[in-house]
């Protein structure tokens, strides 16, 4: 009995590690020509459930990757059989579980899940869930932190996905890798994709989402070869190094977080800072404003604030009024408050926050609450301070950064 509880142990471990490290690359290999992702992700599920019933049998195989894609694509050809589809599409998913799926040499992106991010970028699907649709897809991520990335209910990003899916396989929706003039035009959708990616990775705690970060930064490197011409995608990679680089100061020796303007200067990598400093220097030469070069500026001004002690929150809230207008969202209305605080005082602040009772996207959204409590704190509001700290906790679930908020709301203002 022990041997048996040991195998099954073994299955699901090796599982759950297969799904954190190549669940997304292996529904891109699934979709990229079935031109079906809701299919692609079915056979994939039952794949993995396959496995966990034979693997505690037969031992877990050498590479699980291989295993799991040759049964989902079994899966995939029966469900064509089962619908009686059109005999063209029956032989081409039998071509595809007969063949290596790995790109050729020759495509026009090298890597495979960077070519279904741009696939899954066509015109025909909306462009307000092409992103998420990437995220959930490509990358991995489930419909709860997709919709934190976009400030959206869960249960609302599950229907748009799930729409978006249906209309791809009913429209017939070519889900195809595009051709290398056919890049500029959905690279906007793939950034934002990538960048959403990076920041779930780069606020959570776990070693799975600091992959995911590293992960966005190696596809925006590729990004940047391909399209060299382009100034967005080296702002974006560079935006992204200046915060990884500080990862390591983010937390004290003992677990707890550590705000931007305490962290230790020295633990930042210096290293990675110099590369960011000298995409953005490259952007800035293309003649493109972009929101990702706007991002990388600001973060560049905290960094020569930090480092050198400097008086630039001028600089900052003129980065963050052009931000603001280039960009518009709820997230650079919440930081261009603070950055407003700094110069012109809380109350200046308080005034440009967005309003929850307006924009409910806000409501739930953790960084608006410790903002507004804050920015009272400092006000002098000590009890309504208190309460929006209530409120940021309870929205938080790092606990380092709960603790964090705890010892804010225990002692406001300080």
């Amino acid at each position: 009995m022990a041997q048996v509880a040991d195998a099954g142990n073994a299955a699901r471990a090796t599982a759950e590690t297969v799904a954190a490290r190549s669940y997304g690359r292996l529904v891109a290999f699934l979709a990229v020509r079935t031109h079906d992702v809701a299919a692609a992700e079915d056979a994939l599920s039952d794949a993995f459930a396959t496995a966990l019933a034979e693997w505690p049998r037969s031992g877990c195989p050498a590479n699980p990757e291989a295993w799991l894609l040759t049964v989902a694509r079994r899966r995939l050809v029966d469900g064509v059989r089962r619908r009686q589809v059109g005999e063209a599409v029956l032989g081409e998913l039998q071509q595809l579980a007969e063949h290596v799926v790995d790109a050729p040499d020759e495509a026009p992106i090298p890597d495979q899940r960077l070519a279904l991010l741009f696939a899954c970028a066509h015109p025909a699907i909306d462009a307000a869930v092409r992103a998420p649709l990437m995220l959930q897809t490509v990358l991995g991520l489930d419909a709860k932190r997709i919709a934190a990335a976009f400030l959206a209910s869960p249960a609302a990003m599950g229907k748009r996905l799930g729409r978006a899916k249906q209309k791809i396989r009913e429209a017939g929706v070519p889900l195809r890798v595009p051709e290398r003039a056919e890049l500029p035009a959905r690279l906007d959708a793939v950034l934002a994709a990538i960048y959403a990616a990076f920041t779930d990775g780069w606020c959570g705690g776990d070693a799975s989402r600091h992959e995911l970060a590293e992960e966005a930064i190696f596809l925006a490197r590729i990004v940047v070869e391909l399209l060299p011409d382009d100034a967005e995608a080296p702002g974006l990679l560079a935006c992204m190094l200046y915060a990884h680089a500080r990862r390591a100061a983010r937390r004290s020796a003992g677990g707890d977080y550590v705000p931007l303007h305490a962290q230790d200067v020295a633990r930042w990598d210096s290293a990675m800072i110099g590369e960011a400093e000298a995409l953005l220097r490259h952007a800035s030469t293309l003649r493109r404003i972009g929101r990702f070069q706007l991002e990388a500026a600001l973060q560049s001004a905290h960094v020569e604030r930090r480092r050198h002690g400097r008086d630039n929150a001028t600089a900052i809230l003129q980065l963050h009024d052009a931000l603001a207008m280039l960009a518009p969202s709820p997230v650079a209305a919440i930081n261009r408050a603070l950055a407003l605080a700094d110069v012109h005082g809380a109350a200046a602040g308080l005034g440009a926050l967005p309003d929850p009772r307006i924009d409910a996207r806000i409501a739930g959204y953790q960084p608006y609450w410790a903002t507004r409590a804050d920015l009272l704190a400092r006000s002098g509001a000590t009890a309504e301070a208190r309460a929006a700290y209530e409120t940021a906790i309870a929205l938080e679930t790092d606990e380092a950064v709960r603790r964090f908020l705890r010892g804010r709301r225990a002692a406001p203002g300080t």
